[in-house]
């Protein structure tokens, strides 16, 4: 048991360092003494707290344009406004910039200048979720650590736009236009740092080709993919949480060892057309499998089962899920002769019968 547990907390502490050193870097001293004069001028359609120089506030204000933004700037609120153009003078001076909030404004590809993002090379973070965008913007600078997309029109990926992004930690792509047509073998080349990638809500029928190696989240729900290409989870040997509910995954659209992958943790299937329990790993800790269409659960087909080479605390408690949902199927009862002894860390076990609704905690 100790050893999913910890690798649990490892991915969580890579998660937790990866973002603390960013904070890190966003709340690094910036001594007063280094400003000029004209540095604590603030733009008289925003708002610059005294106690918090470093940020400036211009959200709800019905802006079209962004105003010229002083250098001594750190934190940049643009969200919620009338904008439809990102220029590259206004934030000539910016320099200091490391975070920026364009979320819900008219932005399109067309209106963000060449060099206007990529100029800013202390920049980690940038949110443009509710805009116009049709694909991802770039040049991007190359510090950039998280790049915020949701709820776009993003149906192209440029060739080569994520080839310098080497701190790219976290891509948001979920609820936009994205088809299968609009990943190429190199697409995520260069997102050698990236744990977490969400293309929920785009309209996909595979799984994306050639994702980066040190993904640990991914996120595909509310797409229509049928199938789960052989092998393809080689490629992305850390993944730990993956979620493809309300897709369209059928028994035939497994892969022939299902999702007996070590490194997964938190597998959710919900809302697909499975007939079957798949095939899963020991080390799975949470299993998602409610609204399908599986009618029985054969214990012995299901029960996963450790080897020589299992790592000892698998192979003496046994598997370790906790936590299963199977609501939602065509499952009568009884629960089947043996279940609580295959999976002996249940916590929580969801059923719904025809006949009764169970909820059966231990």
């Amino acid at each position: 048991m100790a050893s999913p547990i910890l690798f649990l907390l490892w991915v969580l502490f890579m998660t937790h360092t990866a973002w603390t050193q960013s904070v890190r870097q966003l709340y690094d001293v910036y001594e007063p003494e280094d400003w000029s004069v004209h540095d604590f001028s603030c733009p008289r359609e925003c708002f610059c707290p005294p106690s918090f120089p470093t940020a400036l506030y211009c959200e709800n204000r019905g802006l079209k344009e962004i105003p010229a933004i002083p250098s001594r700037i750190w934190y940049l609120y643009l969200e919620n406004n009338e904008i439809e153009t990102i220029p590259e003078k206004p934030l000539v001076n910016a320099t200091q910039l490391r975070w920026i909030n364009l979320n819900k404004n008219k932005i399109t590809n067309y209106g963000i200048e060449k060099g206007a993002l990529s100029q800013l090379k202390k920049l980690l973070f940038l949110f443009l979720e509710d805009n116009e965008l049709e694909e991802v913007p770039s040049p991007l600078p190359r510090s950039l650590e998280q790049l915020q997309l949701a709820r776009n029109k993003v149906s192209r990926i440029p060739q080569g736009t994520f080839s310098n992004l080497e701190n790219l930690t976290l891509l948001d792509l979920q609820h936009n236009k994205l088809l299968d047509s609009a990943f190429q073998r190199d697409t995520f080349k260069g997102l050698k740092n990236l744990m977490q990638l969400n293309m929920a809500k785009n309209a996909l029928r595979n799984m994306p080709p050639r994702l980066p190696a040190n993904t640990m989240q991914l996120f595909l729900d509310n797409n229509s993919i049928e199938e789960i290409p052989e092998n393809y989870f080689n490629v992305i040997p850390k993944v730990a949480f993956l979620r493809l509910n309300h897709n369209k995954i059928s028994d035939t659209g497994l892969p022939s060892r299902g999702f007996d992958v070590s490194s997964i943790l938190d597998l959710q299937l919900s809302h697909n057309r499975l007939t079957k329990f798949p095939r899963i790993s020991a080390r799975l800790q949470h299993l998602h499998l409610d609204h399908n269409k599986i009618k029985s659960v054969n214990v012995s087909m299901i029960c996963p089962t450790t080897t020589l080479h299992a790592e000892q605390d698998v192979f003496i408690h046994g598997p370790q899920l906790s936590y299963l949902r199977l609501d939602g199927n065509e499952i009568k009862p009884p629960i089947p002769n043996g279940f609580m002894t295959c999976f002996s860390f249940f916590r929580l076990l969801l059923f719904k019968y025809i006949f009764s609704n169970s909820r059966i905690s231990f």
